[in-house]
C-alpha cells in the first residue's frame, strides 16, 4: 500500500503516486477492543467487499476502554505504582498482549488494501465530559504514549492519526494535551502519516485547530440529528473557505439505525437518510465520507431498543451494501477538477431537499434527493449529454428529460428514497 498526502491544491487527499483518493469510510471504534482475530478479520473482509477503503478504530476506547479487557484478557494500559492507568506503560508483553492484537488487526486491513483511521485515545480519557474516563492524560505523558504510538506503527503505510474523538476542546489544558499528542505522532513517525481531529457533533476541527501545521485535512461530525444544524454540507462549504487551504471530510455522519436525535421514539436514520449525507459530501468538494452504523461501532451483541441488532447481522444493511455503487462511482467519475455550486439549480432550498451539486468547465453532476424535476442554472457549458446514475443500484439510463433547462424523469416517481443523481456532459 502507498501512503497517503494532501494534493498540491491542497483540496484533495493522494497516494504518494498523487492519484486521487476518495476516503470510504466506516466507524468501527470499538474494533480493536472488542473482536478477537477471527471476527476481526470478518469484519475487515465484509467491508472491504462492500468498497469501504478507510476504517475508523479508538486505541483507548470508549466503552470503558481502560478496564475492560480486549477478548484476549488483555487491557491497552498497566498500572502505575500509584494504581493508575498510565499512558506511559503500553501492555506490549508476548504474543497476544493489547497492542499485539492491534497490530494484527492493521496488519490485516494493509492485506485487504484498507486504510486504518487509528485515533490514540477517545476523548473521555482527556476530556471526560459525558463519557466514563477516567482523564489520565497531561501535556507530559500525551506526547510520550503518541511518540511511542507511532514509533510503533511506523513500519505500515496504511495510518491516518485521527486525535479528538467526540470531545470539544474548552480548556487550555486540552489544547495543550492535543498539540502533545500531534507533536508525538510528529515525532513518532517522522511525519510519515497525516493528521486529523474529530469533533464532537454539529462541528468541524476547523473550529478547534484549523491553524495548526500539524493539521492536515479538517473532519466534521455532521452527526445524530435531526435537523442537522448545520447541514453537513454546510460545515463542508465552510471548511472550503478558509485559509490555509486544507481538504476536509465528514468523518462521522448519521449512522444507519440509530435513534433519531438520540431517541428511540423519534424513529430510525434509514439508507435514504445515509445516502442523502453521503451523496451531498461527496458533492460538496469533499476528500472524504464516513458511514457508520447503530450496532457496528459498538461491536454490540445484545439486541435492545436502542441497539437492534447485533453487529455481524448490521454489517449487511441496506445502506452499507449500496456503499459498493458509491465507491464505484467514484472510481469512474473523476470530479478532482469539479467545484461545489449552491447556484446550480434555481431556487435551491437548504435542508433535506436541496440539491448539492458539483461543476467544471464541461461537466456537472448534482445529487437530487427525492427526484423531483429540477430548472438548471448558472451551468457554464452547453449541454450535449445528460444521463442518470441510480445511487440504490449502480445504474446508469438515459431515462432523463431536458426540456427549457428543467429536467425530469418520465414515468418515475417522486419523493423519498426516489434519489437519483445527474451527470451532465458538455464541451
Amino acid at each position: 500500500m502507498k501512503c497517503l498526502k494532501i494534493s498540491d491544491d491542497h483540496r484533495r487527499i493522494v497516494t504518494f503516486n498523487d492519484e486521487s483518493f476518495f476516503l470510504i469510510g466506516d466507524t468501527a471504534w470499538e474494533l480493536f477492543h472488542k473482536l478477537d482475530r477471527d471476527d476481526a478479520e470478518y469484519y475487515l473482509k465484509t467491508r472491504k467487499n462492500q468498497g469501504f477503503n478507510f476504517i475508523q478504530a479508538v486505541v483507548l476506547a470508549e466503552l470503558n476502554g481502560l478496564e475492560t479487557p480486549n477478548p484476549y484478557g488483555r487491557t491497552p494500559l498497566l498500572k502505575n505504582e500509584s494504581g493508575t492507568f498510565d499512558p506511559t506503560m503500553p501492555d506490549i508483553d508476548g504474543d497476544y498482549s493489547y497492542f499485539d492484537h492491534v497490530e494484527f488487526i492493521i496488519s490485516k486491513a494493509s492485506e485487504l488494501g484498507l486504510y486504518m483511521g487509528i485515533l490514540p485515545t477517545w476523548g473521555d480519557k482527556f476530556n471526560k465530559k459525558w463519557g466514563l474516563g477516567p482523564e489520565i492524560f497531561t501535556e507530559k505523558n500525551a506526547y510520550i504514549y503518541a511518540k511511542w504510538l507511532a514509533m510503533h506503527l511506523s513500519k505500515y503505510n496504511n495510518i491516518i492519526w485521527i486525535l479528538g474523538g467526540d470531545r470539544p476542546l474548552e480548556t487550555k489544558a486540552h489544547f495543550s494535551i492535543i498539540e502533545s499528542m500531534a507533536q508525538g505522532l510528529k515525532d513518532g513517525d517522522g511525519g510519515k502519516f497525516l493528521i486529523t481531529l474529530h469533533p464532537s457533533g454539529s462541528a468541524s476541527s476547523s473550529k478547534y485547530v484549523h491553524s495548526c501545521q500539524w493539521l492536515d485535512f479538517n473532519m466534521i461530525q455532521s452527526g445524530h440529528c435531526r435537523p442537522s444544524n448545520p447541514e453537513s454540507y454546510e460545515l463542508l462549504e465552510y471548511d472550503r473557505t478558509l485559509q490555509p487551504i486544507k481538504p476536509t471530510m465528514d468523518g462521522e455522519q448519521r449512522y444507519e439505525d440509530h435513534p433519531i436525535s438520540f431517541k428511540e421514539t423519534n424513529g430510525y436514520f434509514d439508507a435514504v437518510d445515509v445516502r442523502n449525507a453521503m451523496w451531498k459530501n461527496l458533492f460538496s468538494g469533499s476528500c472524504g465520507n464516513t458511514y457508520g452504523h447503530s450496532c457496528v461501532w459498538c461491536m454490540n451483541t445484545e439486541k435492545n431498543s436502542y441497539h437492534p441488532n447485533t453487529w455481524r447481522e448490521s454489517l449487511h444493511r441496506p445502506a452499507a451494501e449500496q456503499m459498493k455503487y458509491f465507491s464505484d462511482f467514484i472510481c469512474k467519475n473523476d470530479l478532482s477538477s469539479h467545484k461545489p455550486s449552491e447556484a446550480a439549480v434555481e431556487n435551491n432550498e437548504k435542508g433535506e431537499n436541496y440539491v448539492q451539486a458539483v461543476i467544471s468547465k464541461n461537466s456537472a453532476y448534482l445529487y437530487i434527493p427525492c427526484g423531483i424535476s429540477v430548472k438548471l442554472s448558472n451551468i457554464p457549458f452547453k449541454i450535449d449529454n445528460i444521463t442518470a446514475f441510480e445511487p440504490t443500484t449502480g445504474e446508469y439510463h438515459s431515462n432523463i428529460s431536458l426540456t427549457d433547462g428543467i429536467v425530469s424523469f418520465p414515468g418515475r416517481g417522486a419523493g423519498r428514497g426516489m434519489d437519483i443523481v445527474v451527470i451532465l456532459k458538455g464541451e
